[in-house]
């Protein structure tokens, strides 16, 4: 068959499903309402169920008296029993997959339960959605004249007891639709190697022979993926290798402090790119119009969604609130119930919601990823913008960062330290901390009133990086791939402190 053809039929086919994601926009509230009734219903016979009576659970205020707010640490004890093989624990259906993920926040790993209901209803579907979105939105669209470079993480699945954990990418490679693995590359025994170095390669071997006319994967590690095909291939951009490209779907770390970067290896008029929401724990939200910053959160996938108003979490007056009750320019942390049996479960994200008609969201960060040691409530969100306002201003090219606070002693006032891996060092580090400093302080007006005359912080501290510290750094702990990130911002000087060691370590020697 023609490409042009399949292209036009597969086109059709994903579209149809335009109009169920209008239904739960159109009645947001009813559609999740109806979501936790069935997830209640289905689980009432689990060991979770009988715990808090699911069966006499009647309506939201039900549920959410019942059943308290949980952490990993809270659920692993149940986790870890389906693990050794139990079931019927949290979730009825029999649960095999765990995504083992150690995130940015703790270096122990985790086991996020992935049944077949949570791969079908929510990985897979959204998968469709975001083409669905993307097609709906560029009539034109020739994306499945090509295939698809995806990106995923590094580690293939392990079996223990009969049960299988690895990467969620590895998971979701595993249990692929026919169609996915089509439309798709590398093949799935590339994307599932194991070492990082020797899978860049084999990636570059084996995509630059194909008509690629989408990438797929998180912005940090794509970028060192495709600047090894030019380096491989001894182009300049990458549309002289693949000339059909059209989109780029990234999500994992925000995209601004590589933006520039990627016009710059991509330099085609109309080139597009998608940001998504997903983690091993579920996927949550897709942008849904071209050229837009905000996502649409997906309220149909067997998740229900409820959340914490930054302000209040951690304290004593701690409230959780369902959908219904957000307000727009408010940064939350996110609890979801999920159809793989995390029950009123804290991911650990904070996002902003841009609309609530219909609910359109920001992520802002994460719960443990901010600093406020000195009330400038510093989010991710604000360090990306201000990272990719300074390189606007100086030309400059960020890879990658890390922030801590500088703690107040004695007399000293307080500041923050940056460590900043650059492409290119600066020829003037001290304009660049200059630009970075205010740029910070014309995103965060907390920030900007405790710099005020030095009032409270001091101007802060930039560490210029040398070539590949954080990728070292990364690498000494076996965390190389596509689902590793580095931790932005932290309350404590661990990570700083760790990267500055292994810094002068490298210069000593």
């Amino acid at each position: 068959m023609a490409l042009p053809i399949i292209n036009s039929i597969a086109s059709w086919i994903l579209k149809k499903r335009i109009h169920q994601i209008e239904l739960f926009m159109k009645y947001p509230n009813e559609v999740q309402e109806e979501l936790l009734h069935n997830l209640v219903t289905t689980a009432e016979n689990t060991d979770i169920g009988k715990q808090y009576g699911f069966t006499s659970v009647k309506n939201y205020r039900d549920f959410a008296s019942r059943v308290p707010i949980s952490t990993y640490e809270d659920l692993e004890p149940l986790i870890e029993k389906t693990r050794r093989g139990e079931q019927n624990v949290f979730w009825p259906a029999t649960i095999k997959w765990f995504a083992k993920s150690s995130g940015t926040t703790n270096a122990k790993s985790k086991f996020i339960p992935v049944s077949y209901e949570a791969l079908e209803d929510c990985h897979y579907k959204a998968s469709k959605d975001l083409l669905c979105l993307y097609l709906n939105n560029n009539e034109d669209s020739q994306l499945f004249t090509g295939k698809s470079l995806r990106l995923g993480g590094s580690k293939q699945l392990y079996e223990d007891n009969n049960t299988f954990f690895g990467d969620l990418s590895a998971i979701l490679i595993d249990n692929m639709p026919f169609w996915a693995e089509f439309s798709s590359t590398p093949s799935n025994k590339v994307s599932l190697m194991g070492e990082w170095e020797h899978k860049l390669h084999a990636i570059v071997q084996e995509t630059i022979h194909e008509n690629v006319t989408s990438f797929a994967g998180v912005p940090s590690w794509m970028l060192v993926l495709l600047n090894r095909v030019l380096e491989e291939t001894g182009k300049t951009d990458l549309t002289e290798i693949w000339p059909d490209l059209e989109v780029y779907f990234h999500g994992g770390v925000s995209f601004e402090p590589y933006r520039e970067q990627y016009k710059k290896i991509i330099p085609k008029p109309g080139f597009r790119y998608y940001e998504i929401y997903n983690a091993s724990e579920g996927f949550f939200a897709i942008q849904d119009s071209n050229d837009s910053n905000e996502l649409l959160l997906m309220l149909d996938y067997g998740i229900f969604y409820e959340f914490i108003p930054m302000d209040t979490f951690g304290t004593p007056n701690q409230k959780v609130i369902p959908l219904a009750e957000v307000e727009k320019n408010k940064n939350y942390a996110v609890v979801i119930t999920t159809n793989a049996g995390l029950w009123r479960y804290l991911i650990g994200d904070t996002v902003r919601f841009t609309s609530v008609n219909p609910y359109r969201i920001k992520i802002t960060g994460r719960t443990k990823h901010h600093i406020n040691v000195f009330g400038e409530e510093l989010m991710i969100e604000n360090t990306d913008t201000a990272i990719a306002k300074a390189c606007k201003q100086t030309g400059l090219e960020v890879l990658d960062y890390t922030v801590a606070p500088v703690f107040m002693e004695g007399k000293q006032k307080g500041a923050h330290e940056w460590i900043v891996e650059f492409k290119s060092p600066p020829q003037n580090p001290d304009e660049f901390q200059q630009f970075l400093d205010k740029a910070l302080q014309e995103v965060n007006s907390d920030y900007e009133a405790k710099r005020y005359n030095n009032m409270t912080l001091n101007p802060l501290v930039l560490n210029v990086a040398r070539p590949k510290l954080f990728y070292d750094w990364l690498k000494d702990r076996d965390k190389l791939g596509g689902q590793h990130k580095i931790p932005r911002l932290s309350n404590e000087r661990h990570y700083v402190e760790e990267l500055k060691a292994m810094q002068k370590k490298s210069l000593v020697g």
